[in-house]
């Protein structure tokens, strides 16, 4: 599957605004067809969730969503069959908490997700500080770990999270855990900016960012955009693979 970093990069240097939305790996039976409907409807790469029982960054829509995934009896390991399986023409990072890695080694589970096609991580539980582990193992398999930057992290520690991030740099909108919200606050072009002045590695906005117009407004200052809650709302709704093609096509038109 396509390099994360390097496809972000070259749709970003040729214009582009960024859409990366969020699923929950096994949350239903068609999640593999609501991922390709995304890539269809104009993902720039997508981002899926491998459930854990104790999310830390998760709000309810997706904590729901990572549940309804345990009950199915999804574990990791069903995650990347469907991500391979899918064969997505984008690249692929999975989001999921330092425990699955830890519980998996390091190196193995850097193989797996590199056999699965994944090329990108986000594990928002492991900090800058306890990193080298996994990310020297990340690196070795091909894999971007993507680091966050949150409104309250100071400014040497945007530096140095800037200095190790790979694929992209998540820009957190604003404190507290994922959701929809109603306004995005004043947050993301303070974050955007400060992140700015320390790599140039691709910038995309995540946590709250629900409608198009949040994401048009988020691409005046970003490179792109990431939208989880208001997308797997829609799918525990029932709205299926066309609602999600639906959603993620409204906001491909938005930001262009």
């Amino acid at each position: 599957m396509p390099d994360l970093e390097k496809e972000l990069r070259s749709r970003r240097d040729q214009g582009r605004k960024l859409l990366i939305p969020y699923l929950m790996g096994g949350m239903t039976d068609d999640w593999g067809q609501s991922l390709a409907a995304v890539v269809a409807a104009g993902a720039d790469a997508v981002e899926v969730g491998i459930p854990f029982s104790d999310p830390m960054i998760d709000g309810p829509v997706i904590q729901e969503a990572g549940l309804r995934a345990l009950r199915r009896h999804t574990v990791p390991d069903d995650v990347l069959d469907g991500i391979a399986r899918a064969e997505a023409p984008v690249p692929i990072a999975v989001m999921t908490y330092y425990n699955i890695v830890y519980r998996a080694g390091h190196k193995r589970m850097a193989s797996s997700l590199a056999a699965a096609g994944v090329t990108g991580a986000i594990l928002p539980d492991l900090s800058l500080e306890e990193l080298a582990p996994w990310a020297t193992e990340a690196d070795a398999a091909g894999v971007d770990t993507v680091l966050l930057v949150a409104p309250s992290s100071p400014e040497d520690r945007v530096a140095r999270i800037c200095a190790r991030a790979r694929g992209f740099v998540y820009a957190v909108a604003r404190m507290g855990v994922t959701g929809e919200r109603h306004d995005l606050g004043s947050d993301a072009a303070k974050v955007v900016e400060r992140v700015r002045r320390h790599t140039d590695l691709p910038v995309c906005v995540g946590v709250g960012v629900s409608t198009p117009e949040h994401a048009a407004e988020v691409c005046e200052v970003a490179d792109g955009v990431v939208v989880g809650s208001a997308l797997v709302r829609r799918l525990i709704e029932g709205e299926g693979p066309e609602g999600a093609a639906a959603f993620v096509g409204s906001l491909r038109a938005a930001i262009d």
